[in-house]
């Protein structure tokens, strides 16, 4: 074959393996996979907020104020981005000298609940109108001006937990990393602690308010602020208490709550009219009810199985007469009713649970037969009106309407709250989680923290009494425990759903910060 039919042959065969779907086989240096084009680093979180002005009336003044809402970054020791946390406050804006105006920070309890209650409920300067006692009607929501508005006596924080509100985990955190006793109070208190100095506020007196578990977390928050960052406080108001979760847990074995929870049984039945020979005075019939409690009804728990019949029958009269439950349906349940068991007992023949979170509230019971409540007519009640005209304020008024849902509640999935906490104690197994020494340290290194008790007769998720008993073995020296002052309210959990309750808290806790503002 001469050169030139070599040629023509080689370039034929050239076209064909070009042509050919699967090409030639690759030689060993050409088999390195293609290099992946560089990511695009995610952009740094980044912290947002809207101000806008506005003025209220309180009393027979004006008050101006600037309304911020937006969000403030925290980060660990490496420098690195946790979280966002979301909060609205509230600065009174003709403060002639700012560092020496009261500031208060504000959140809910749940674990896992955003502050949309206390901040369209209480202290807010916006309140949502519901219907006392009874369910709001639905949507349109009426949006009125609070006059008990605590802007006259402090500026307002009001704080969402990562999870809850637009809060959220951010860089390599996930939310789960904040759901904790410890982890929730950490990051509140670096939250506390950068708003203090970014706003120049070390030099006012502060305060911690906080309901239902969010008295839990004033405990722990105000010791490691203390402890931590030595932000010393002013004071803590804690509305609808709990310190120890095991005196409203009914653990087998423990009677502790059954005591504890009969003066708030007492208090409900008295309300909807099912004690016969029902007095006129509520106040000296609770008053009646916590001394059987603590007296005749302890001495026959503390007895258990060796109570003797007759013991049991008299013990078992005298808790139906405070409770309206039948003596038969007493000594069935061994003396000892538990509450879901109350909410559905007490108006059964009604046809009617009632309400744990207030008992005044009631609501139709499905299910007759069922040995316990399974909803809670307070919460049903009202939490359409708050969420809804809490979106709607947040999101127009005060202009901040970022496209997420506003988590009311935070979404655990799978995820438990971490209940491991240790104040030092050194016990040597583990118990119910309890942060009575949080406090108690945190008064005893801050002697001038005063405590304010705000609880309400018709509370069954944090009985009135239960939180009178914590605060009488927190084992302080006398001369601290008048730091402590106890105020009641003829209302539920939420005692500021009752238009004269709120005007009461709203004196009280006023007044309470006016006087520890001065350090008395």
């Amino acid at each position: 074959m001469d050169r030139r039919s070599r040629l023509l042959l080689f370039c034929a065969a050239a076209c064909l393996v070009a042509a050919s779907p699967f090409g030639a086989f690759p030689q060993e240096k050409e088999s390195k996979p293609a290099e992946k084009p560089a990511e695009t680093p995610a952009a740094p979180p980044k912290e947002e907020s809207t101000v806008t002005d506005h003025s209220i009336k309180i009393g027979s003044q004006t008050v101006p104020y600037k309304a911020t809402v937006g969000s403030l970054l925290l980060k660990n020791e490496k420098d690195e981005p946790t979280a966002l946390i979301f909060f609205t406050s509230y600065i009174r804006s003709d403060s002639k000298d700012v560092s020496q105006r009261p500031i208060s920070f504000l959140y809910n309890g749940g674990p896992g609940s955003a502050s949309l209650w206390l901040h369209m409920g209480s202290f807010g300067p916006k309140r949502v109108s519901t219907t006392n006692a009874g369910v709001t009607p639905p949507a349109p929501y009426k949006l009125e001006d609070n006059p008990n508005c605590l802007l006259d006596k402090t500026d307002l924080v009001f704080i969402d937990p990562v999870g809850t509100g637009f809060s959220r985990a951010v860089g390599k955190a996930q939310d789960k990393d904040f759901w904790g006793v410890d982890q929730d109070a950490r990051s509140l208190a670096q939250f506390v602690e950068a708003y203090v100095s970014r706003n120049n506020r070390w030099n006012s007196p502060k305060f911690l308010i906080g309901e239902s578990y969010g008295t839990f977390r004033n405990a722990v928050l105000a010791n490691t602020l203390q402890s931590r960052y030595n932000l010393y406080l002013n004071g803590l108001v804690m509305i609808s208490s709990v310190w120890d979760l095991g005196t409203i847990s009914f653990y087998p074995g423990e009677d502790l709550s059954y005591i504890l929870y009969l003066p708030s049984y007492a208090a409900t039945a008295w309300y909807h009219k099912v004690v016969s020979d029902r007095p006129n005075n509520l106040n000296a019939f609770v008053d009646d009810a916590t001394k059987f409690a603590k007296g005749d009804y302890a001495d026959a728990l503390l007895k258990g199985d060796a109570l003797s019949d007759t013991e049991k029958s008299a013990i078992a009269k005298k808790f139906a007469h405070f409770t309206g439950l039948s003596e038969d349906y007493v000594m069935k349940s061994d003396l000892r009713v538990k509450l879901p068991q109350f909410m559905q007992e007490l108006q059964r023949t009604r046809g009617l649970t009632t309400g744990r979170l207030d008992a005044r509230f009631s609501g139709p019971t499905y299910n007759l037969i069922e040995d316990s409540a399974d909803y809670d007519p307070q919460e049903t009640a009202i939490s359409g009106a708050f969420v809804a005209a809490f979106n709607q304020y947040e999101r127009e008024e005060l202009k901040y309407n970022p496209d997420r849902e506003y988590h009311v509640f935070a979404h655990f999935g799978d995820n438990n709250w971490d209940w491991k906490h240790s104040a030092g104690e050194g016990a040597f197994f583990p118990g119910s989680p309890n942060v009575m020494l949080d406090l108690a340290n945190a008064i005893i290194t801050n002697t001038r923290l005063q405590v304010e008790m705000e609880d309400g007769f018709y509370d069954l998720a944090t009985p009135f009494t239960e939180s009178e008993y914590a605060t009488e073995h927190l084992g302080l020296p006398a001369n601290l425990q008048k730091n402590i002052h106890h105020k009641r309210y003829e209302a539920g959990h939420m005692m500021y759903l009752r238009d004269e309750d709120l005007a009461k808290l709203k004196g009280n806790v006023a007044a309470f910060i006016e006087s520890a503002s001065k350090g008395q």
